[in-house]
């Protein structure tokens, strides 16, 4: 079965945007040492999950090849094929990108038991926080930026029960960021 993981940016204080979705807080530009790191991320991924409203961002600016990125991130971030998760799209906008709707877990098994690599999740909050709160996810890889907000959108938001995570890496890279590797415990 494949593995699906998250990928996600976040503050120290546990926001992935601000009030008004503001993504300012980011540390940039990175270091040669985290490229590699999500290099090795998005190697075994050959499918991308969005949430509606970041894939009309994401999707256009990756075709568009933006400023500063290699030619080999934005070959992989354009040629993966990408599932844009929606009840209100019917049909992909997107070269490369299909429409999937209704009831998330039953999206993200036939995603995993369809033969293939990982599968990486990107965002939304949306997306986010429901792929947490189901307990849809294999992998969490929380890149913690060293920066507090003091409000925005959570990435843990109301979760109604404990989830407990095991912490299976953490690394400090040179531009200041923190990779969390995280696992759910399951029983």
């Amino acid at each position: 079965m494949r593995t699906f993981k998250l990928q996600v940016q976040t503050t120290v204080d546990g926001y992935m945007a601000g009030p008004n979705g503001e993504m300012d807080w980011m540390t940039f530009p990175w270091t040669d040492d985290i490229n590699a790191y999500l290099d090795a991320l998005t190697e075994p991924v050959d499918c991308v999950v969005l949430g509606r409203k970041l894939a009309e961002g994401f999707i256009p600016t990756w075709a568009a090849g933006p400023e500063g990125e290699d030619q080999a991130s934005i070959d992989k971030m354009n040629n993966t094929p990408k599932v844009v998760v929606s009840n209100t799209l019917t049909e992909s906008p997107w070269d490369n990108a299909v429409v999937a709707g209704g009831d998330l877990a039953a999206i993200v098994d036939k995603l995993k038991e369809q033969p293939g690599g990982d599968i990486i999740a990107y965002g939304g909050g949306t997306l986010v926080s429901s792929l947490i709160a189901e307990g849809l996810l294999d992998e969490l890889h929380l890149l913690v930026n060293p920066t507090a907000i003091g409000a925005g959108m959570p990435v843990f938001p109301a979760l109604g029960k404990n989830q407990p995570l095991r912490l299976v890496a953490a690394r400090q890279f040179d531009c200041g960021i923190t990779a969390m590797h995280l696992e759910p415990k399951r029983a």
